[in-house]
């Protein structure tokens, strides 16, 4: 089970995060600190995979982006790094090229991405096709809303 997937740049801005596990808001920040540090010290050639405490940290970057899950050490890091793999190229199905500034506007529609294949740290959808239906049955219901909100009330 993924415990956390969290999403930051080069210059350490956390732009995404999703809990799977309760902590609170000092563990998680604590957490989210840790990662950033042990993720951006290390040399670009280095190895995709952590420990820390007793998590499995497995990460990738994507152009200025870092995505990085913490798992339970029985975890397979491999498949983690394809579920990171397939969120990227959902992202990437969704944006055209999805670049940081793609998640920073439309925060609300990577969440949906990912509620739609992850939840509780497990696979739902492992189906490109079936969440990229969902997304767009999400916007067309969006556009509905917001036609039937602009109308004039009589």
């Amino acid at each position: 089970m993924i415990h956390f997937l969290l999403l930051f740049s080069r210059q350490g801005k956390l732009r995404l995060q999703k809990w799977f596990i309760t902590l609170s808001d000092r563990e998680k920040k604590k957490v989210i600190r840790d990662m950033m540090m042990m993720v951006l010290a290390r040399p670009a050639r280095s190895c995709n995979f952590l420990h820390w405490r007793d998590l499995k940290i497995v990460y990738k970057r994507y152009a200025s982006l870092y995505f990085c899950a913490g798992l339970e050490e029985q975890e397979n890091e491999l498949l983690t790094l394809e579920v990171l793999h397939r969120y990227v190229e959902l992202l990437d199905k969704y944006f055209g090229n999805v670049c940081e500034l793609d998640i920073i506007f439309n925060f609300e529609k990577a969440y949906f991405i990912l509620d739609e294949f992850l939840m509780g740290g497990e696979i739902v959808e492992p189906s490109k096709a079936a969440v990229a239906v969902a997304m767009e049955e999400s916007d067309t219901l969006q556009e509905t809303m917001e036609e039937y909100m602009s109308k004039p009330v009589y």
